[in-house]
């Protein structure tokens, strides 16, 4: 017999572990990026990375074999979808703090909820319309007031513009998924991301291998703590709480990048970020919220 609460204090640990790392990659994408390294070689050096990490996890433990015809379609929509989303929020960091865009971008779950509901997916109730009013007050906090003239336009549109993509990703993804292994899927995806970047990179004249030792620590860290790690620490938080659960727990995420952008990057959050942070975050609950059936 299992232990079922210890279980679930292991579960939650292990989600609180991968939204750390996951809310550490814009204050370390900003670190590495500190000695004139273009964002572009740091994600494609990220992307390169974890995709070797993942080749390796795969071939170990994954017997199955994708064919060709579907290998492309994850390298290209997968990993250039996903390329496409993180360029466009990490960019972001040019015009607005670190948490700023954590928070913006955590409105995804409001756009999710309105792509579902345009495809006839998911039905559009009262509770869903509550957290889309509290994601758009939320984002209003972020954004500010308009007749200041000090919002920062285009960084708030990359923000909300990769929300909004990652919130049509999101059941593309679902899609294609099917029965393929998660571990699979997430090696191709951060493959063909890799290639993504490094065509930019080269593109761009900005890409380059040597760096001074801190850029490297930086890329490595961005790479294992915010990348490859967290993703396997939420897999096994989802295993033993389940999607519920998990993603309420999730919704810490920003909390921890406006700490560690506080830490790491001397930004201080304002009370306005953290008023929309609230907002947003109670969004994320009130999507995710279930009642669960009394038998």
């Amino acid at each position: 017999m299992t232990d079922r609460p210890r279980e679930q204090a292991l579960g939650t640990l292990y989600t609180l572990l991968a939204a750390a790392g996951f809310g550490a990659v814009s204050s370390l994408t900003a670190v590495a990026m500190r000695d004139g390294v273009s964002l572009s070689t740091v994600l494609t050096w990220r992307y390169v990375l974890a995709s070797v990490v993942l080749t390796v996890w795969v071939g170990a433990q994954s017997y199955r074999r994708m064919p060709p015809r579907e290998m492309i379609r994850w390298l290209a929509i997968g990993g250039g979808g996903q390329a496409l989303l993180v360029y466009c929020a990490l960019s972001s960091l040019a015009y607005i703090p670190a948490a700023t865009l954590a928070f913006l971008f955590y409105t995804y779950p409001a756009w999710v909820t309105l792509v579902q509901a345009v495809r006839g997916a998911e039905r559009f109730d009262a509770r869903r319309g509550v957290a889309l009013a509290l994601s758009l007050s939320g984002t209003a906090f972020l954004v500010g007031n308009p007749a200041s003239g000090t919002i920062a336009w285009k960084g708030v549109a990359l923000a909300l513009g990769a929300a909004a993509m990652y919130g049509a990703y999101i059941p593309a993804m679902q899609a294609m998924q099917r029965d393929w292994p998660v571990p699979l899927t997430s090696a191709y995806s951060k493959i063909g991301a890799a290639l993504c970047f490094l065509a930019l990179a080269v593109g761009d004249g900005s890409f380059a291998y040597t760096f001074p030792a801190a850029t490297w620590t930086a890329i490595v860290t961005l790479t294992l703590v915010a990348t490859v790690l967290p993703s396997l620490f939420f897999l096994m938080g989802l295993l033993r709480l389940g999607p519920v659960r998990t993603a309420i727990i999730s919704t810490v995420e920003p909390v921890f990048t406006a700490a560690i952008a506080w830490a790491v990057l001397a930004q201080k959050p304002t009370p306005a970020i953290l008023a929309g942070g609230a907002l947003i975050v109670g969004a994320v609950v009130l999507l995710q919220w279930r009642r669960e059936r009394v038998m």
